[in-house]
């Protein structure tokens, strides 16, 4: 739920919102969960402090008593009691956690580059320890089998759109947030990422067939966003859940609707079918993903049955024989 900070926030953290908004280039997304995660920590240090009633409610609590001499007095400990709040009372899990951490990182790491205060109270701050968990990807027989799903009046919207999906690895919004001036002569593509990061991604023959045969039924009249690459049935650009929904039937219709399946695992399967069947450079599979760290991309380096298989039958002493 979207908030407006410059309204709500007080000074001292709609100063840091500004600067991650306009210095940092951080998204208008990125910028209000900043503000939730703050919004919600200070909260809870109201309340545990015995600053407000405990006859209010944790969302009527109002943060404006925020100021510098308030920020300087919180301490490690208040953080983790924090976190402990959030796990057991809110039930964020680690992922949540990890986040609202590194909410809390980022604005005290502002506060003493800009000598707001002397001393990071919150730079031993640890984060949560996440689960990690091996992506969830589509086979290249899954794959095939949900190009050769598609049908139809959308047929080569849909058909581009997944095209691009498995072979480019677009996340949802660079998808939806195309334009066709973003097809470029020299066989590349435009791709706006997060944080308006622009990249630059080559479109192998299966995207540029998609694409051409898309733009020779796209409409072209009476369109409300009329540089929108793919367009809705009210002559509007796609949304994010238009697109979702489109996916979710496609996958309905191969049987993959009730496995956790998403557009996002779309753009795992591309990561996952380059790296291992393509067998691209993983500093290569960064910048096609639009990675700002190859940490980001390692999780790609998984191995597949088939290898761990073929690795335990190809050593050497897998064909002794107990002769006794």
């Amino acid at each position: 739920m979207a908030v407006d900070f410059m309204i709500e926030a007080p000074d001292i953290i709609k100063k840091f919102l500004v600067y991650m908004s306009t210095i940092k280039n951080r998204s208008k997304k990125t910028v209000n969960e900043y503000y939730i995660d703050l919004r919600t920590f200070f909260r809870f240090l109201n309340k545990s402090r015995g600053i407000v009633s405990d006859s209010v409610d944790f969302e009527d609590i109002k943060i404006d008593n925020v100021d510098v001499d308030l920020v300087k007095t919180v301490t490690l400990r208040e953080s983790y009691e924090f976190m402990y709040y959030l796990k057991e009372t809110r039930g964020n899990n680690a992922t949540s956690r990890a986040r609202k951490t590194s909410s809390l990182r980022q604005f005290y790491k502002y506060l003493e580059r800009e000598h707001i205060i002397e001393t990071n109270p919150l730079k031993d701050l640890e984060t949560p320890k996440a689960k990690k968990s091996l992506p969830k990807y589509l086979t290249l027989e899954q794959s095939v089998q949900l190009l050769e799903a598609v049908e139809g009046d959308n047929y080569y919207r849909d058909y581009c759109i997944l095209t691009l999906f498995l072979n480019c690895g677009l996340r949802l919004s660079e998808m939806c947030g195309l334009n066709y001036t973003d097809i470029r002569s020299d066989n590349t593509m435009r791709v706006l990422g997060k944080g308006n990061k622009e990249r630059i991604i080559y479109l192998n023959k299966a995207c540029l067939r998609a694409i051409n045969n898309y733009l020779e039924v796209r409409p072209t009249d009476g369109l409300k966003d009329r540089h929108a690459l793919f367009i809705s049935r009210n002559h509007n650009r796609m949304s994010p859940k238009t697109v979702q929904a489109m996916v979710y039937k496609y996958l309905e219709k191969i049987g993959l609707n009730a496995q956790g399946y998403s557009c996002h695992k779309l753009r795992h399967t591309a990561a996952t079918l380059m790296y291992q069947t393509g067998e691209v450079d993983i500093r290569v599979l960064k910048e096609i993903l639009g990675h700002e760290n190859l940490g980001t991309t390692e999780i790609y380096t998984h191995l597949s049955n088939d290898q761990m298989k073929q690795a335990a039958e190809s050593n050497p002493l897998g064909n002794i024989k107990n002769e006794r």
